[in-house]
């Protein structure tokens, strides 16, 4: 009699070590996760840096703005290619003055010298109604961003 409470007390024991088992792991302690639930590393996860959005080469920035220029001005095929070349010679000549970092005296030289030769460039390429209404174009653009500010100042 003491021999089959025993074996019975055994066979319930692993039944009930079993159950439990399969109730924290589903059998298994390292498969699904471990009996102690969720465990997290002790050597913390290195964060990736924000990726800096690309910048845009010459001709990316002009390609962007010359449909708005070519259907203001209402420019020929020509005028087109003259206005594109100008305008990414100028372009590129800007970016590389950035990356060079100068002091701020000799970048606004450099910046005045680059838009005198994009404006002589532009003057002999166009006719002279168009560069007239280039030079327009481009002291509007600035002139309303500046209007908006005001405004956005004055109704706070």
């Amino acid at each position: 009699m003491k021999k089959i409470r025993t074996i019975l007390f055994v066979l319930l024991a692993i039944f009930a070590t079993d159950s439990l088992i399969a109730q924290y792991g589903y059998g298994n302690p390292y498969g699904y996760g471990n009996r102690y639930g969720r465990q997290r590393s002790s050597i913390p996860q290195a964060q990736a840096p924000p990726k800096e959005p690309e910048k845009l080469t010459a001709e990316q920035i002009v390609d962007e703005q010359l449909p708005s220029i070519t259907e203001a001005l209402g420019l020929d095929a020509f005028e087109e290619a003259v206005v594109r070349t100008t305008l990414i010679k100028s372009v590129q000549q800007r970016i590389e003055l950035q990356i060079l970092e100068l002091e701020a005296t000799k970048m606004q030289e450099a910046v005045e010298k680059i838009r005198n030769r994009q404006n002589e460039e532009l003057k002999a390429g166009l006719p002279e109604d168009k560069y007239e209404a280039f030079q327009e174009l481009q002291k509007n653009r600035f002139k309303t961003k500046k209007k908006k500010k005001k405004k956005k100042k004055s109704k706070e």
